[in-house]
C-alpha cells in the first residue's frame, strides 16, 4: 500500500468530523501536497469544498513553517558571517561554490520572479521544497508566503474541479 492509499483508507476509517484534518495532514506531505490531499479527500467521500480547503490549509501551514524555518536560518547564517568578518578584520571567506541544482533554480528566479517560480514550480517541485529555497535565496517571507499561498490555492482549485467533474461525469 502506498501512501496516497494510506491516506484514502485512513479517510474512510475516520469519523467525518476527523476526515478534514487527516487530508490537511496529507496536504503537509511533499509531493501529495494540496492537489493531491484535495483527490484523496474527495475520492474519500468528502465534499469537495471541504477536501480542497482542508487539503490547501494543510499545505500552506507547513510551508510556511519552512519559510519561517528557512529565514530563520538564513538570517542566522549571515549574521554569523558578518561577525566573524567584522571579529576577524580580514576579508570575506571565498564563496561556496554554487552547485547545478541551485544554479538551475537562481537561472529560473531571475527569469520569472518570485510569482512565477511559486505559480509553476508545483509542475517540477513541491511547494515545500520551493518555499524553502527562495526564503534561502534571501527573498522576503511576505512575499514567499503570498505567493505560495496563491499557488496553493490556485492548484488545489483546479485539481478540485477536475477530480469533481470527472467523478461528476464518470458518476
Amino acid at each position: 500500500m502506498n501512501l496516497v492509499e494510506a491516506f484514502q483508507d485512513l479517510v474512510a476509517r475516520v469519523p467525518e468530523l476527523v476526515q478534514p484534518l487527516i487530508v490537511a495532514l496529507a496536504g503537509a506531505v511533499p509531493f501529495v501536497e494540496g492537489e493531491g490531499a484535495a483527490a484523496i479527500g474527495i475520492i474519500g467521500g468528502i465534499h469537495p469544498v471541504i477536501a480542497g480547503v482542508a487539503a490547501a490549509i494543510g499545505n500552506f501551514v507547513c510551508v510556511a513553517a519552512l519559510v519561517l524555518l528557512g529565514a530563520g536560518t538564513r538570517r542566522a547564517i549571515v549574521e554569523r558571517r558578518r561577525i566573524a568578518v567584522t571579529a576577524g578584520g580580514g576579508p570575506a571567506p571565498a564563496p561556496e561554490p554554487v552547485s547545478p541544482r541551485k544554479e538551475k533554480f537562481q537561472r529560473a528566479l531571475v527569469r520569472y520572479g518570485v510569482p512565477g517560480v511559486s505559480l509553476l514550480g508545483p509542475l517540477l517541485l513541491p511547494t515545500q521544497f520551493t518555499a524553502t529555497m527562495l526564503a534561502a535565496a534571501g527573498v522576503g517571507r511576505a512575499r514567499i508566503l503570498f505567493w505560495q499561498g496563491l499557488a496553493i490555492a490556485a492548484w488545489t482549485t483546479l485539481i478540485t474541479l477536475v477530480i469533481t467533474g470527472v467523478i461528476s461525469v464518470a458518476g
